[in-house]
């Protein structure tokens, strides 16, 4: 598609007619149907959080983030009243509906309501966490929130570029790859290149029914193994929303 030109016959963007930005996110909890995600509360998660992370092996799985692994629970709660405080990050705890146990956060970020762009950040699964329908859910709440209510037109993810899980996992979620910011950050005395992914506001349509699809109970066999998976089930949407085009 050829873009629209000016007076000056200067190619310009797409028009966004009435645009008048999205709105901040709220701290009411988004349910589900495996999963509830809600604003960290101290009192309530910080015993759930660190029992949960403690059940890994060994501290690999804070490697790429700026905090942890914590030796005491007096040091989590230390930092998850921190994190309770701010309001960008917005920090979430995804508490697993059939324990009511609080297993992992993460956070929307970098809210910029303006042009509407938000970010997910802070991703912090427990291995209860990992690789469970639970997982995947959290996610499609967020988005659904993001796009459906709060009204922003893109959904960012990023990493360090070196982090392997976090980059497959943006990919299976449905984000797209955009790039690699180079040496970006430091952290932890180390240099970080940052590897971008977005979700725009247009292929939401695409995404919302191959989560739905995903998440249904009949997705799953008597052993939870999935029928389908999710980046198959999107690739097909994606497919079929292109030759609708």
């Amino acid at each position: 598609m050829q873009p629209r030109r000016n007076a000056f016959e200067q190619p310009i963007g797409a028009p966004v007619p009435g645009w008048n930005g999205a709105q901040a996110p709220g701290r009411e909890p988004l349910a589900g149907r495996y999963c509830r995600i809600e604003p960290v509360d101290v009192e309530r998660h910080a015993e759930d959080l660190y029992e949960a992370y403690s059940s890994a092996a060994d501290g690999r799985d804070w490697t790429y983030l700026t905090v942890g692994p914590f030796e005491s629970l007096a040091a989590y709660r230390e930092h998850l009243t921190r994190a309770a405080a701010s309001t960008d990050p917005l920090h979430y705890a995804v508490i697993d509906l059939a324990t009511g146990k609080a297993v992992g956060t993460l956070a929307l970020m970098r809210i910029d309501r303006a042009n509407g762009v938000i970010e997910v950040g802070h991703v912090t699964y427990s291995p209860r966490l990992k690789r469970t329908r639970i997982a995947t859910e959290a996610m499609f709440l967020l988005m659904t929130q993001v796009f459906d209510k709060l009204g922003y037109r893109r959904f960012e993810w990023k990493c360090d570029s070196l982090n392997g899980p976090s980059r497959a996992a943006a990919l299976r979620y449905g984000f797209t790859f955009e790039g690699i910011f180079r040496q970006a950050i430091v952290y932890r005395e180390r240099n970080r290149d940052t590897a971008w992914f977005s979700v725009i506001d247009s292929e939401w349509p695409a995404l919302r029914p191959s989560y739905a699809r995903w998440l249904d109970a009949g997705n799953f066999d008597a052993q939870g193994q999935q029928v389908e998976r999710l980046a198959d089930l999107i690739a097909q949407q994606r497919a079929a929303a292109s030759n609708d085009a």
